[in-house]
């Protein structure tokens, strides 16, 4: 059973991933970990306000960790929270679809043997 914490911090995360915007940050920020918050900015056609405060959402939803490193901030992904969305409702249905083909699967080979039997 769920906990309202987990169904205030599903939404968190629900909310940081609705923004396409958002989602092409963490695409970015997997792809060159240790990205800082200025070269980011640079490749979206926003004010770096406005990167900033996405990078806030994400930060919140616990997507996004940062490293401060001088005068810049280091930006990294953190899949922690996507894994447990994933583990909370994907991995449950993905089980019953796996039971469900491996019962096709039987029956499948079972009707092959009955009609090799009958030839």
């Amino acid at each position: 059973m769920t906990t309202y914490n987990e169904d205030t911090e599903a939404d968190t995360l629900f909310s940081a991933l609705a923004h396409a915007s958002r989602r092409k940050m963490l695409d970015i920020v997997r792809d060159q970990p240790g990205i800082t918050v200025g070269q980011l900015a640079s490749q979206f056609d926003t004010s770096r306000i406005t990167v900033i405060n996405h990078l806030s959402l994400l930060t919140d939803a616990g997507l996004i960790l940062s490293e401060k490193d001088g005068r810049s901030r280091k930006l990294y992904l953190n899949a922690a929270p996507i894994h447990a969305i994933q583990r909370r409702w994907i991995d449950a249905y993905g089980a019953n679809w796996a039971e469900q083909t491996l019962t096709l699967k039987d029956m499948a080979e079972a009707a092959h043997l009955t009609r090799k039997d009958k030839t």
